[in-house]
């Protein structure tokens, strides 16, 4: 792990541990309840968006690699960020994180599989197949130490110092979030030289792809009727990928073919400003409510 990868999940993980301790064990027991909001929340990421996707690669005309990119990052599941998107937006945040911890075990056989078969079936692409081989060890670390292991710390905290945790959690969770913004930032910096016009159409891209994934974890959570907090939590799982899993798929995989490095970089820059902004309007849309 690079020292990038490292400051960048300490992050992740704080993200999580701030939000985890405004939950309780009730929020989860409930969410066990009604495993069918779970199934809905799986059904954008591990079958709508791959198939959605892989009928836009079919229609559209562009370069293979950004064709693989996009099938690549649709096949990805959603991150650990998603959950801390989820609470910032009032969403239920319980369900988010039962989403994310099924779909990362998920993942380590769904994700191979949908990248194969979208790959080989789209013909611009088809020359771009690789024999995937996903490390189980990479997503199960990112489950236990960006996931479980801090969400686990967070609830304990807060069961057995409710005091403290009261104390701590406003100005932790604001620290987080200003420290993962710094982050994207310092990224952004640091590759300034790939910042230019000649980019623009690959960031339209993105954000249409992005859209897209917001759009159907909307439609899905419409036709489950589930409550508005779980529909908050579905869409965000819906439209924010681990596009950090994409990339080192592709730095192993494609030799960090430069096309699809940009692609999945925008990815992981977009879909934080689009939930972040998303999960602001919720929050403009309950005050204006409860006034």
């Amino acid at each position: 792990m690079t020292t990038q990868q490292l400051i960048l999940s300490l992050v992740l993980a704080t993200l999580v541990f701030s939000v985890a301790l405004e939950l309780k064990v009730d929020d989860f027991t409930r969410v066990a309840k009604l495993p069918r909001a779970v199934v809905c929340g799986l059904i954008p990421q591990f079958v709508l968006l791959p198939v959605g996707t892989w009928l836009a690669t079919l229609v559209l005309d562009l370069p293979a690699n950004t064709e693989a990119a996009m099938i690549l990052v649709a096949a990805c599941p959603g991150g650990s960020l998603s959950n801390v998107v989820t609470h910032r937006g009032r969403g239920n945040t319980a369900l988010s994180v039962s989403i994310s911890a099924v779909a990362a075990v998920m993942a380590l056989f769904l994700t191979p599989f949908n990248f194969a078969w979208m790959m080989a079936t789209n013909p611009a692409t088809a020359a771009w197949m690789r024999a995937l081989q996903l490390d189980a060890s990479d997503i199960w670390w990112s489950l236990l130490a960006l996931l479980a292991l801090p969400m686990a710390a967070g609830l304990l905290l807060g069961h057995h110092a409710p005091r403290f945790t009261a104390r701590i959690r406003v100005p932790l969770g604001n620290f987080s979030l200003l420290a993962l913004l710094a982050f994207i930032v310092g990224g952004l910096v640091s590759q300034r030289a790939l910042l230019n016009a000649q980019i623009l159409p690959q960031l339209l891209i993105v954000v249409l792809h992005n859209a897209g994934g917001l759009l159907l974890g909307w439609l899905c959570a419409t036709a489950f009727r589930v409550t508005e907090r779980d529909r908050r939590a579905i869409v965000i799982e819906g439209g924010m990928q681990n596009s950090g899993l994409a990339l080192g798929i592709i730095a192993v995989q494609f030799h960090a073919d430069l096309g699809m490095v940009i692609i999945a970089s925008l990815w992981g820059i977009w879909h934080i400003v689009s939930g972040l902004t998303l999960a602001q309007w919720w929050r403009w849309k309950d005050v204006r409510l409860a006034a």
